[in-house]
């Protein structure tokens, strides 16, 4: 039977999911069969795994860093937030339909409860370890009756808990004291250790909190976590997008994109903001706009609403002035489908609205349908004729998660991309659409940027026209990302009291 260890926090953000990844590398490391869990997350930035199924993009990045293939169970329940207090409600990967929160809450999500235990069962059978990631805070009275993610999964399993603060945005101590107090008597029991996190400065200044804090609660402080600049990880909730700079480095590219309220996936962009001669920024109002050389639309859980709010900001006309200076502009997903004429919503599948106009920057219109696609793809590039320059690689993977299906109207467009496999089936499908100048782009495919060779010819072709030296690859992303979670493992385990954390999981050979 598996030994567990649970991350619970005093609200959300305070670094839960990249404590519980560093843990997963750990004891990876160490030789463990360790498997991430979250009983349920809400989220847009999900992720789809090699069979097909949706789960969310946290757990993705815990099983990276345990040398797992990503898998359902690690995240049986997803909320997908669509508006007015309503989420598609995801189990086991696949949608069951939309619910308002009252529903979710006061009737389903016991129900959804079985689909974590089944999932718990299997995981228990097959690892050393289980590495449990909470939601927000365990004391939120107000949902407690039918929460699904937080102490009724530390006492289904009798998981030790470690609850952690941030201390960055401050009260960090009131925030500890204050959550376990709300406990109930047996819940607290089960908190064994507390951590303060994402802390600044002189560790020593902090030893009568921590005295405080342990003479106050009877709860050892495990360790005191240093904030961690440019971890490099994939973050889940958009909440993290309030963390990224605006301001507008000095760059040789500048890369707009665009805040919807809906945005999905944001993920998408890191390996670009990641390149040295790019300085990427997000955008929320007409105010942020600047003068970018792309504009990015992402993807959206609400495409509809999303493309009527960049009608009502006035973003939208920016983007279409943008475009008629002959700038380039690329669409991912949602994106990709508010770059045409139209959007229609006939089954009210994301919207409660019929549709809405586009931007018609591609001569494309897009239907909702009532199922999803979700599928994990292998694409070729061939002959993207993007910026006056023609892009071809081979072998881009990615991922689709849209219930959009696009007709494609114009003649003188062409798809430049061509579906090899989707999910681990051979097949031969056009995707994507661009324009006839070549400025405008769009594509289904989620992750295609994370393909290096790939990502580096769209900012050469946007280079050259400006003027500007193409530049030779000199990244890799996968690999890149295992030595963040390396550099996250050394951080951790070295402020982490680790003999103690043995004691507390009943194990003796960490």
């Amino acid at each position: 039977m598996a030994n567990k260890i649970m991350c619970m926090g005093t609200s959300s953000h305070v670094g839960k999911s990249i404590l519980a990844t560093a843990l997963c590398r750990i004891f990876y490391r160490q030789g463990k069969r360790v498997v991430p869990f979250k009983a349920q997350n809400m989220a847009l930035n999900s992720y789809v795994t090699r069979d097909g199924g949706e789960m969310g993009r946290a757990q993705v990045a815990q099983a990276e860093a345990a040398g797992l293939e990503p898998m359902v169970d690690m995240n049986p329940v997803l909320l997908k937030p669509t508006g007015n207090s309503c989420s598609q409600v995801v189990i086991m990967g696949k949608p069951v339909g939309n619910m308002s929160a009252r529903e979710y809450h006061n009737g389903y999500s016991l129900k959804a409860f079985e689909a974590v235990k089944e999932a718990l069962l299997r995981l228990e059978k097959e690892y050393d370890i289980i590495v449990i990631e909470g939601a927000g805070s365990p004391a939120e009275v107000n949902l407690k009756a039918n929460d699904i993610v937080n102490m009724r999964v530390a006492k289904h399993l009798n998981a030790p808990v470690l609850l952690i603060a941030d201390i960055d945005r401050g009260g960090a101590l009131a925030s500890l004291v204050g959550t376990l107090e709300l406990l109930d008597e047996d819940e607290r029991a089960l908190v064994k250790g507390l951590i303060i996190n994402k802390f600044r400065g002189d560790v020593s200044l902090l030893t009568p909190a921590i005295d405080f804090l342990e003479e106050k609660t009877g709860k050892p402080v495990l360790g005191i976590i240093p904030h961690i600049e440019k971890m490099g990880i994939d973050d889940e909730d958009s909440v993290s997008l309030q963390e990224k700079a605006f301001a507008r480095e000095k760059a040789d590219i500048q890369i707009a994109v665009i805040q919807t309220p809906k945005i999905s996936n944001f993920t998408d962009f890191d390996a670009l903001s990641n390149e040295a001669d790019v300085s990427l920024y997000y955008v929320k109002e007409t105010s942020e706009f600047g003068e970018p050389d792309i504009v990015i639309l992402p993807g959206s859980k609400n495409t509809v609403e999303d493309m009527r709010y960049l009608a009502e900001s006035g973003l939208k006309e920016l983007i279409k002035q943008h475009s008629n200076h002959g700038k380039a502009v690329i669409g991912i997903c949602g994106g990709y489908q508010m770059l045409g004429r139209e959007i229609r919503d006939p089954y009210h599948s994301e919207s409660e609205l019929n549709g809405t106009e586009g931007l018609a920057l591609l001569d494309i219109i897009t239907v909702f349908a009532q199922d999803k696609l979700t599928n994990q793809v292998k694409a070729d590039c061939n002959n993207l004729c993007f910026m006056g320059q023609k892009i071809n690689a081979r072998g881009l993977a990615g991922y689709e998660i849209h219930m959009g299906k696009t007709e494609f109207l114009g003649k003188n467009d062409s798809h430049p991309f061509i579906i090899k496999e989707r999910s681990r089936q051979l097949c031969q499908a056009v995707e994507g659409t661009v324009c006839a100048d070549g400025t405008v782009f769009g594509t289904y495919i989620h992750g295609i940027f994370d393909n290096d060779e790939f990502r580096r010819q769209v900012i050469n072709s946007v280079r050259i026209r400006k003027g500007l030296l193409a530049l030779p690859n000199t990244r890799n992303v996968l690999a890149e990302k295992q030595r963040n979670y390396e550099r996250l493992a050394d951080i951790v385990e070295q402020h982490l009291d680790m003999v103690k954390l043995k004691t507390i999981m009943g194990e003796n050979d960490l």
